[in-house]
């Protein structure tokens, strides 16, 4: 490329890139029934903090209507905030040398369109596995009231899964996805193809469902977790009610192209760097002790996630977890 066609590509990379993640996220969210919600709305500043008010369960009491009329024990309503936290990222500096593009005779709009697809995929995995690895710690943290862990005994079946949809009661139905990795997957498949659990015909070796709900596949790495020592190896099932994780995409992507002349032939360097925000349903941020742009530790830190929704079943989810 000449100078002019790289100052061409970078003017429209990141618009083309903005756009095709626009459109990567409206078939994302139709296909996952909005469990994880991928929005491209941002915010400013380091958090996005709403407040709002507690549930007044505790208030309710028992009358006797025939009984001494005395003072009713007073509840006071409080306020609860909600924060979303803002994550930064980064790709590249990515090199490569324009008179090989020149040499191919590629032209600019194909290099455009290529870079800013692999960008936008790119982006949407981190924001995918980010929520995810975040929804892990926090539900995770939850212990026995979100989490059915079978990981010393067996696989995760439809049993366990099931178990884990009963620890939301009377609002198990508000789960409307089912978050796992591709083996967890097939293993699914392949109780189905020995008919054991009598659920699903499989004839045609497709699966419609598990349990009545979506499932959204991904090899997310905080599905698994490799065996340490004597504790096996474990694979993770979240099952996510809508709103489950928020996404925020504040579009603020900010790209450079530099071109350098040091060595035989010219090369050029392509740097970006991006951010977005993430809130998760029921839990709030610890703006203190998880602080502002946190990396991937503090994320799937559980204790940075603190539950503010008065009951489990206003929350993300649950979890189970099996032998990998």
């Amino acid at each position: 490329m000449s100078l002019s066609q790289m100052e061409v590509f970078n003017q429209y990379f990141v618009p083309a890139t903005i756009e095709t993640l626009a459109q990567m996220v409206d078939r994302f969210n139709a296909a996952s029934g909005g469990a994880i919600l991928m929005t491209t709305e941002g915010f400013d500043g380091n958090f996005l903090q709403e407040s709002f008010y507690a549930a007044i369960h505790s208030a309710q009491r028992r009358v006797n209507r025939f009984g001494a009329n005395g003072p009713a024990p007073v509840t006071d309503l409080t306020q609860l905030k909600h924060s979303t936290v803002k994550i930064a990222g980064g790709f590249g500096p990515v090199r490569y040398e324009p008179s090989q593009m020149t040499w191919l005779n590629k032209p600019t709009a194909e290099g455009i369109e290529m870079a800013s697809r692999n960008f936008a995929e790119a982006l949407l995995q981190d924001q995918l596995n980010t929520a995810i690895a975040a929804l892990v710690a926090a539900i995770g943290q939850q212990g026995a009231l979100t989490t059915v862990d079978v990981s010393a005994t067996k696989k995760v079946d439809y049993v366990t899964v099931n178990e884990s949809h009963a620890l939301f009661g009377d609002h198990s139905t508000l789960l409307v996805a089912q978050v796992m990795d591709g083996m967890a997957y097939h293993t699914f498949i392949g109780q189905n193809l020995a008919n054991t659990q009598q659920l699903f015909v499989a004839g045609n070796v497709r699966v419609v469902d598990i349990l009545g709900r979506v499932s959204v596949i991904t090899d997310a790495p905080a599905l698994y977790t490799a065996a340490a020592g004597s504790d096996p190896a474990k694979r993770r099932i979240l099952s996510l009610a809508a709103g489950a994780a928020t996404v925020h995409d504040s579009r603020d992507i900010i790209s450079n192209i530099e071109t350098t002349n040091r060595n035989q032939r010219i090369e050029t360097t392509l740097q970006m760097d991006y951010s977005f925000g993430l809130g998760l349903k029921g839990y709030t941020w610890d703006e203190t002790n998880g602080g502002k742009s946190p990396e991937d530790p503090n994320l799937g830190t559980g204790a940075n996630w603190k539950k503010v929704a008065s009951s489990i079943k206003n929350t993300a989810g649950v979890m189970a977890i099996g032998q990998a």
